[in-house]
Formats: C-alpha cells, structure tokens, sequence
C-alpha cells in the first residue's frame, strides 16, 4: 500500500518595496521624521566629538586649533572636581537603580491586580502626571514642602508627635541624598510601569485561570505567572537602565541644590556645564561627555551578554 505523503506545504509570500511603499506610504512618511530628528541632532553632532581630541579655541574653529590627541583625557583624568563628580555619580545613579528599579514592576504588578476599573484608572492617572512636570516646578514644591520650620512635612511630623524639631531634608548632604532619590522615585515610577502593564496584558489569560482552578491564590499566581511573563521586559529595562549608569539629569540636580549639600550634588552633568559653558573649557566637556557615553555602551553590551548567558533574549 501506498504511503501518502500528508505533510503540508507553506506558500512564501514576498512584498517588494514598492508595492509596500504605495499600501503603507502614510507609515513611512510618519516614520521618516523622526529619522531626520534623529540624524540631525544625535548622528549631525558626531564631527563635533573631535572636540575632545583638541585644545578648542572657538575664535579659532577647527582648522585653527591645536590636535592634542588624548591630552585632554588625560587632564580631565587627574581633575580632583571630575573625580569627586565621578564618584558622585556612580554612588548616585547605582542607588537610582536599586531604590527606583523595582518601583515601577511593584507598582505595576499592584495596579494589575485592582479589580475596582474606575479606580485604577483615576490612580494611573495621578500616578503618570509627576512624570509630565518640570523639575523646576518639582524642586521648587519640594523646598517649599521640606523646609525644617515652616515645611508641610515638617510641620504635619512635629503636630502628630513623631518629631520634636524639623529634619533638615534638603539642607543636609545627607537626609538631601535620601530625599533626592526619592523625589526620584516618586517622578518616574508611574510612568515606567506602563511597559510592564502593557508587558502584563500580553500574558496569556488561561494561565490564570488554570492557576486558580489548581488553588492558586493572588500572590502565588502574581509570583509564578505575572512576574515570570513579564521577565524579558524585565531584563530588556534593566539593560537599558545600566546604561546610564554613567549619566545624571543636570535639570534634576540644579532644581534641589543649595551651599549646604554641594559635596553630593556636584555630579558629571554638573561639571560638563560649569567646564563647558562656566569656564569655557569646551574640549573637557566633550571628552567627559565622550567617556559617559562609552562607559554607558560598555555597560549595555557587557549586561547584554550576560542576560543572553542565562538564556534572556537580551535588547541587541
């Protein structure tokens, strides 16, 4: 007897180019300006990097001014103020990363779990709109709010008895440090959960209800279904995040600084404007800003790899 062959063929099917440029022009018109955003203002700067290289001269340009290879590298690496914002810098955005990381994934995994719709969405609401205010506004609620005698949140700790004289949270380096990470946390978390709520939806809902059939209660069906669902978003933003390690929010750092906490305060992007703009010393701005930016590519790249060792996807 004759064996037929039941396996089915697949059809291949190809779009060329212009057939998907005429279906999909409006697409591609729309995607076309942010490329040219993109490579007017981050690929057109790239000839301005041989900056670090020179002893700038802005009456001299380019052509007159002198090539002193990594000259300014080295100056720049014996600086006592780039080594104080350096170090600044890393202790800083590292406790960002720990203390602001998971609040995004804590918050999200809470708002999924809210049963009450109208609630949630008035709470996403109140929670995103931090993200859409200035930190000059922030700093300047933030130092009216956290004054030691006529603070609100002073005041409401000394009326309630927890407190008999008013914390100095932005006057002092240290409750400062504490206070500024923080102030962090709370401007960005409810804008960073929306790619793990938007990661949450795509996860399978029969998972769930298989879950609660077998016994599962909300936090075993959070921690063995939520959370190992949204892992690549996980891992994809954490590699991300390492790569700004290196960098800090100038607009940040100037919107709560004062005399009393500049030990800390003083970071990288403090001392690429104060060299670039304050001192005019534009070849060190370039070669400090040149260096984060390298660090911050090492970082994703080495972080990258490792997430692929353990079998993530990974972001490249």
């Amino acid at each position: 007897m004759k064996k037929s062959n039941t396996k089915s063929m697949g059809v291949k099917t190809t779009t060329s180019w212009k057939n998907a440029l005429k279906r999909d022009w409006q697409l591609y018109l729309l995607l076309l300006i942010p490329l040219i955003l993109v490579f007017v203002f981050s690929y057109g700067a790239y000839p301005g990097l041989r900056m670090a290289f020179m002893d700038y001269k802005p009456a001299k340009g380019y052509a007159g001014s002198k090539w002193v290879g990594f000259g300014t590298f080295q100056k720049i690496f014996k600086d006592a103020d780039f080594i104080r914002a350096l170090r600044n810098s890393i202790v800083f955005n590292i406790s960002d990363l720990l203390v602001g990381f998971p609040m995004p994934i804590i918050l999200a995994l809470i708002l999924n779990e809210l049963r009450f719709q109208k609630f949630k969405k008035v709470s996403q609401t109140i929670l995103y709109l931090p993200h859409f205010l200035s930190w000059a506004i922030i700093g300047s609620v933030a130092l009216t709010m956290f004054k030691p005698a006529s603070g609100l949140v002073n005041i409401a700790l000394m009326n309630a008895g927890f407190i008999q004289e008013g914390i100095p949270f932005l006057n002092e380096k240290w409750h400062w440090a504490v206070t500024y990470l923080l102030i962090g946390v709370w401007q960005g978390m409810g804008w960073g959960s929306i790619l793990y709520l938007a990661a949450i939806t795509g996860i399978n809902g029969e998972l769930y209800e298989a879950a609660m059939i077998d016994g599962a209660n909300r936090w075993q069906r959070m921690w063995h279904i939520t959370l190992p669902g949204i892992r690549s978003t996980i891992v994809t933003l954490l590699i991300m995040n390492l790569g700004r390690v290196m960098g800090s929010n100038l607009e940040r750092l100037t919107a709560l600084e004062n005399t009393q906490v500049k030990d800390f305060q003083y970071q990288l992007a403090v001392y690429i404007y104060n060299k670039g703009l304050g001192t005019g010393k534009f070849s060190m701005a370039t070669a400090v800003g040149l260096f984060q930016s390298l660090i911050g590519l090492f970082l994703v790249l080495i972080s990258d790899r490792i997430a692929k060792k353990l079998g993530e996807d990974g972001l490249l």
